[in-house]
This record gives structure tokens, sequence and C-alpha cells, in this order.
């Protein structure tokens, strides 16, 4: 009813006068009464509008003018949804690359690390039941083996050094505490105060050179440990990653030679031209190590000379001045190889450090 009221109110002429004044037509209550009922719905339905809410998905683009055919209507969600899907999709896409591309590059590490791992244990369960050949440099095994049996005497000569520190630290705490009841005894024992006396300054001086003697065998003992547990180490770890690069050595040159002897195809040569690749790089590896050793070892040996001469005439001096008594020469030993004592309670970290 109120499409076809508002259909005739669109069709109606309105008659204008002379003066430019619309005139007066019996219709005009009819279309007073057609709009009031429009309003009245159109407000009707923006409330319902607003208590509902409108969903922007399904928000409308209306292509034409007034009236037009539904062909002309666009919904927004078809726009929007399908720049999001493109651009989605996309990076989807590149991550999707991305992860395949890091997953195979580790497939592939994992491939080779197997494979190496495999040729070298099948290389040392060879070597031990002496079915497979190995690279022996004499010369160079000879050189590591004493290098060994030098670091087990050394690492012997340091336990022994540092129990005999231990317990020259407890005879000289001793010393220092028989030194203190003396003193203490002959201030309370007049008959005897002057045997105490002696005793006491006695025990005083023989602790004095004993903490002198503990910073010489202290510094003995630091020098010992850094030749065997850093500088002996570290041609070890050198020598250990020679011995597994001779190991991938001979595992790819055993490899190499069980495909050469085989049948000349397409197949195997190909095979063989990859193994010979193989076996040069690990050639190259095991000959930069193998020199590596050498110099190392070359390197260790004057160095662990010019220590030892050192330390020994440290502790042969320091040693003979305590027991000789004599304390300027004991003195003159710590300045002579530079020697700093720590005064008494060094040790302990200041109240500032322990905040």
């Amino acid at each position: 009813m109120t499409d076809s009221i508002m259909s005739k109110a669109a069709t109606m002429e309105i008659p204008i006068n002379s003066n430019g004044d619309t005139g007066t037509l019996p219709e005009d209550d009819s279309l007073e009464q057609a709009a009031k009922l429009q309003w009245s719905l159109d407000e009707k339905d923006l409330q319902q509008v607003m208590v509902s809410g409108p969903n922007l998905n399904e928000t409308s683009i209306v292509s034409g003018g007034y009236g037009g055919t539904a062909e002309g209507i666009i919904p927004t969600s078809s726009i929007k949804g399908s720049n999001m899907h493109h651009s989605s999709s996309s990076s989807s896409m590149t991550a999707e690359e991305t992860t395949r591309g890091v997953a195979v590059e580790k497939l592939e590490t994992v491939r080779k690390w197997g494979l190496n791992t495999y040729k070298c244990t099948k290389q040392m369960i060879s070597e031990r039941f002496g079915r497979g050949s190995r690279t022996v440099d004499l010369e160079l095994e000879a050189q590591i083996e004493v290098l060994r049996d030098t670091k087990r005497k050394y690492e012997n000569v340091l336990r022994l050094a540092r129990a005999l520190t231990n317990h020259f630290y407890n005879m000289v705490q001793t010393q220092h505490a028989l030194g203190d009841t003396f003193a203490d005894l002959s201030q309370k024992s007049p008959e005897l105060r002057d045997e105490f006396g002696y005793n006491a300054e006695t025990q005083k001086l023989l602790c004095k050179n004993g903490e002198t003697l503990l910073g010489a065998i202290n510094f003995f003992v630091s020098s010992i440990n850094t030749l065997v547990n850093k500088t002996m180490e570290d041609t070890l770890m050198t020598i250990k990653l020679y011995e597994n690069a001779r190991l991938e050595f001979d595992a790819y040159r055993t490899d190499l030679e069980e495909l050469s002897m085989g049948p000349k195809d397409a197949v195997t040569m190909a095979r063989i031209d990859a193994a010979q690749q193989q076996y040069q790089v690990q050639k190259d590896k095991y000959e930069r190590l193998r020199s590596d050793v050498t110099i190392k070892l070359k390197f260790l040996e004057e160095n662990k000379v010019k220590v030892m001469h050192k330390q020994l005439l440290l502790f042969h001096n320091a040693i003979s001045a305590y027991f000789a008594g004599n304390q300027q020469q004991l003195e003159q030993t710590l300045k002579q190889f530079n020697i700093k004592l720590r005064p008494p309670g060094a040790d302990k970290p200041s109240w500032l450090e322990e905040q």
C-alpha cells in the first residue's frame, strides 16, 4: 500500500502559478499522509538496525540510480575477502617455501652426517679386526705417544706438589698457633718467661719463612698447572682432530678403492667421480691437521723446556734456602723470579666485594 501511494505521489504533476507559488490541490492531504507514513516506517527500520547492529561484511555497494536492478549490487565482502585471501595466500606460500627450504637443508645435513658416520664406523671396525688398512705416520705417532706419557708424569708431579702445599700450609698454620701459645704463656709464667719467649720468636720466624716458601711453591704449582692443563691439553685437542681426520681420510680412501675395483658403467663412473672429490677434500683436511700437530708439538717442546727450567730452579733454590734457615736467600729467590707474596687475609674478599 505504501509503495502504491509513493508511486502515485512521484508521478503527480504540481502546477505552479505565474508568481512561482505552488497551487493548492485537492490531493495535498494524501501526499502529506503518505510522507508521514513513509517516515514512520523508515524510523522503525532505523531503530531495528540500531538494535541489531550492521554487519560490515554484508554491506553492499549499489550501482545505478534509485530503483535499479539487482545486477548492480556488488557485496563489499567479496571485494575485501578477495584481497585478503590473495595477500594471505601469497604470504603463506612464502612462509611455506622458507620452511620447506630449511627442512630440506636440515635433511641434507643429517643425510651427509649419517653417511659419514657410517663410513667412519665401518673403517674403525675394520681396523680393530685387522681387515682394514690405516694411514700411519710413524715419526708423528711416536711424538704423540711421548707427549701423552709426559702429560701423565707431569700430572703426577702436579698432584704431589699440591699435596706438599697442603701439608706445608697446615704446618705453617700449626707453627703460627704454637708461637701465639708460647707468647701467651711467656706473659703468664714469669718463671719460664725467657724460655717461652725464645720458642715463640723461633716459631714466628719459621712461620714467616714458611709463608715465603709457600709463595714459591704456589707459583710452581700454578705454572705446572698451566703447562699441563692448558698448553698440553690444547695440543692434545689438535691431535684428536688430526686422528678423526685420519679416520675419515682412510674411510673415504677405502670407499674409493672399492668403487674403482667394480664395474665401469655410467652410474659407477659418476659415483667414482663424486668419491674422488670427497677423497681429495678429506686428504687436504688430513694433511693440514697433520701439519698443525707437527708445529704444535715443536712449540710445545720448546715451551716446556723453558718453563720447567725456570720452575725447577725456583723450587730448588726456595727449598734449599728454607731448610738452610737462610731467610735472606729465600727472599732473594722470590725477587729473582718476580714473585709477590700476598699479605695475610688477602684471599678473603673485602666487605665491599661481599655486598
